[in-house]
């Protein structure tokens, strides 16, 4: 049975800190270890804590060339995050080693705690994001990538729902990579005309719909707010719309709208040099709603969905906005500028009213938007806030079967009054320094009006300044997977 008539480089067997002494292929095990296993176990050669990854080399060289025991701790205190760790930190390890193919006994992996089904779909998606290594442009000194050519589920019934969930698992975690791959991708190699390009790719592949609306026709709708941040660049703005119809009428339409500028020097509001750095990622909500919809586009729900991107870069030329002006966004609704540097708001203004305008019965933004999130949740937690608190709890679902963390920050009246404060126009762009996470959500929330929305503030969450389990330094793709589920459970 662990063999499957195919010779494999290594072999994954999960361990339960309570289970050592009878677990699925102890056995079978056993002989390829001369009957010696149990001595490895009391001996601490072979630990099975959580996170614990052990690599023994087969000493028959039969089938396998190395055998990896992937510690899960006890099993009834197994959680979804403990599983996905454990398994990142398991292939990360496997990529670092000559092992090449990979055959996965899943019985092993398995506990009253997380159905079969759960765990088929978390170790696709381990084994496609925490092998993920993002190839740059490095001409010289460069070591040779190494890529895992082949990953089997072996399961003892051949459940074909459990072979499915793993499939389902790779497409998820194969489209946060792309997700990662856009955000990784350097701003004078990723402009708003190559985001363009990749979502017409990306809709022949699938059979989306996408209409792609460049700067005069975005003039000739009065997309204000978007093409103001655009005024200071030589390179042109374009408005992106995908469209999934998964039912007979085009009617009960979520829509995802994400920030896609691909580079914010803050404008004439300049960032200071250090917070200018890593600004190719100021379009991590783009790249995570592109992502969400090459699942979407694989797996075919029975669910209506625009998605709504407005690309751009935001930087500094003749013709740049200034503090002080005001702009006439595409709801009407006019706007003091009180700071260049807060222009993915202006954006998604009118993305989010353009996905009224198609039809969106809800929506989810989703945006890397302001520092003050970063200074309330740190890097691990990404911030949400809200006007329909029913919704809300339709995404936090998906989110907990991500293990995406989110928390909730209220918008009280006094903050829309804040919003709604301006002098010469209908609201600020940037009316306080204080709680600007909330500003922000107050601020498209008057875009949102009364369709149930939710906005995602990912500022802090959508790259990791280091290694970690699910993936190396760098973009994370943080919230494809929490969307895309969003929109197949509903």
């Amino acid at each position: 049975m662990l063999g499957e008539k195919v010779k494999f480089d290594a072999c994954f067997i999960g361990l339960f800190d309570d289970k050592l002494d009878n677990f699925y292929y102890k056995d079978e095990l056993n002989k390829y270890f001369n009957g010696i296993l149990d001595s490895y176990f009391k001996s601490g050669e072979i630990k099975a804590k959580s996170k614990e990854v052990t690599p023994i080399l087969n000493p028959s060289l039969d089938e396998y060339k190395r055998f990896y025991f992937i510690g899960l701790g006890k099993s009834n205190n197994l959680s979804t995050s403990i599983l996905r760790d454990s398994l990142g930190d398991a292939f990360k390890y496997l990529v670092k080693s000559t092992d090449k193919s990979i055959s996965i006994m899943f019985d092993t992996f398995l506990c009253d705690k997380i159905s079969p089904e759960t765990t088929a779909k978390i170790l696709g998606e381990s084994y496609q994001l925490s092998t993920y290594r993002f190839r740059g442009y490095k001409t010289e000194n460069v070591k040779q990538e190494k890529y895992i050519s082949e990953c089997m589920l072996v399961s003892s019934d051949g459940n074909q729902k459990v072979q499915e969930m793993f499939e389902l698992g790779q497409i998820y975690g194969r489209s946060q990579n792309s997700a990662r791959n856009l955000v990784n991708t350097p701003p004078n190699i990723l402009r708003a005309e190559d985001i363009v390009s990749y979502c017409i790719e990306m809709s022949d592949k699938y059979s989306l719909e996408c209409e792609v609306l460049d700067k005069d026709k975005c003039e000739e709708l009065g997309m204000g707010a978007f093409l103001a941040v655009n005024q200071g660049s030589a390179n042109p703005p374009y408005l992106i719309v995908l469209k999934y119809k998964g039912k007979e009428k085009w009617e009960d339409v979520i829509g995802l709208v994400g920030k896609g500028v691909t580079y914010d020097t803050g404008g004439y509001s300049l960032k200071p040099v250090t917070n200018m750095v890593d600004m190719k990622t100021d379009m991590g909500g783009a790249a995570a709603v592109i992502g969400a919809m090459e699942i979407i586009g694989q797996v075919k729900p029975n669910q209506n969905v625009v998605a709504v991107i407005a690309s751009t870069d935001n930087y500094i030329g003749p013709n740049a906005m200034v503090p002080d002006e005001v702009i006439v966004s595409l709801s009407g609704k006019t706007i003091e500028i009180q700071n260049t540097d807060a222009e993915g708001r202006l954006t998604l203004a009118d993305a989010i009213t353009y996905a009224k305008f198609n039809g969106a019965t809800k929506i989810i933004d989703i945006a890397t938007l302001t520092g003050s999130v970063v200074s309330a949740l740190g890097t691990k937690t990404s911030g949400v806030l809200t006007n329909n608190e029913k919704f809300l709890e339709e995404f936090r679902s998906a989110t907990l079967k991500e293990d995406e963390r989110i928390w909730q920050f209220p918008i009280f009246e006094d903050d829309r009054e804040t919003v709604r404060s301006s002098k010469v126009a209908d609201l600020s762009n940037a009316p306080s320094k204080d709680a600007d996470v909330i500003m922000a959500a107050a601020f498209l929330e008057a875009f949102a009006e009364q369709t149930p929305w939710v906005h995602i503030d990912i500022a802090g969450t959508a790259t990791a300044k280091s290694e970690y389990s699910y993936g190396p330094k760098g973009a994370t793709g943080i919230m494809t997977r929490s969307l895309a589920t969003l929109i197949l459970n509903s």
